[in-house]
């Protein structure tokens, strides 16, 4: 196929262009061009926002858009795709309010969230708009999303205490619920749909969840270190010390499962994740959450 990933040298979308590509499709790649291109990848050299002809005569036999955050996002894009046969977007967990019982289904109402804030709602706007002028689009929501290129310091910090042996600072009693699916799996559901084409237009997708304890000790299994706790109580914000907020949800993945059950376990998508960061950690920018712990936890 002739594939056009929006994106093409962040964490997700460059997984996604290696992938397609390595896999014997023809991949295109919208960017700007301000960090390394993949090898085996076509650059088209601009801004979503600013296209100028740069589209023309091309057709595509899917477009995987994953830097669609807003509704101008789809539009501007759109206005200038001038054929197409499939489209695919990659929205977020973050358009169920936080107050929806769990888990969350793809019937629920989608509205705002407080710990997502504008992000959510502006997902929520690229959605409708792409489903006004694409019925025929897919939109996938996944949950956290972790694996190779993972250029967000979630997983790596816990890789960081395991090399260096440290206690585990873990908030509350560590039973708080979160989902996550590896960028290979995502993969693998976007082929899924290719092939199957199902009639229903919206999934959310992830592996069954996990509390944040069991997150961690799998974590630095990976590292093979097992971990030491501390439990933190009280009033401290847990974003100082933790990479997620004090919001665990759960996404219902019914859908999902009927055309890709055979997904990587957690666990072994963190030995991946592992292996990946131990030669790229320049390619992660570390948060303060050490400096954090040692002025105020310890």
């Amino acid at each position: 196929m002739k594939i056009l990933v929006i994106g093409g040298t962040v964490f997700v979308s460059k997984f996604i262009a290696e992938y397609f590509s390595a896999n014997g499709h023809e991949v295109y790649v919208l960017n700007r061009n301000t960090k390394p291109q993949l090898p085996a990848v076509r650059l088209i050299q601009c801004d979503r926002k600013a296209i100028d002809g740069q589209l023309k005569d091309l057709h595509f036999d899917v477009v995987i858009d994953v830097t669609a955050y807003t509704a101008e996002d789809i539009n501007s894009l759109l206005d200038n795709l001038e054929s197409f046969d499939n489209y695919i977007m990659i929205s977020s967990s973050a358009v169920y309010p936080e107050t929806l019982q769990m888990p969350f289904k793809e019937s629920d109402e989608r509205g705002a969230n407080k710990f997502w804030g504008d992000y959510g709602t502006n997902k929520i706007a690229a959605e409708n708009a792409l489903l006004k002028r694409v019925p025929t689009a897919y939109i996938i929501r996944p949950p956290y999303l972790y694996g190779e290129y993972n250029n967000v310091y979630r997983e790596a910090f816990v890789f960081d205490c395991a090399e260096r042996g440290a206690t585990f600072y873990l908030p509350k009693d560590g039973s708080m619920p979160l989902q996550f699916f590896h960028v290979e799996d995502l993969c693998r559901f976007i082929q899924s749909i290719l092939a199957q084409r199902p009639e229903r237009r919206i999934f959310n997708v992830g592996n069954a969840s996990v509390t944040v304890k069991e997150w961690v000790e799998y974590c630095y299994r990976a590292a093979g270190k097992t971990p030491q706790f501390k439990y933190v109580t009280g009033g401290t914000e847990q974003r100082n010390y933790f990479p997620f907020y004090d919001y665990g949800y759960v996404l219902d993945v019914t859908e999902q499962n009927k055309l890709l059950p055979d997904l990587l376990p957690v666990a072994d998508g963190l030995q991946r994740a592992y292996a990946w960061y131990r030669d790229n950690k320049s390619a992660v920018k570390p948060k303060n959450y050490f400096e954090f712990i040692e002025r105020n936890l310890k």
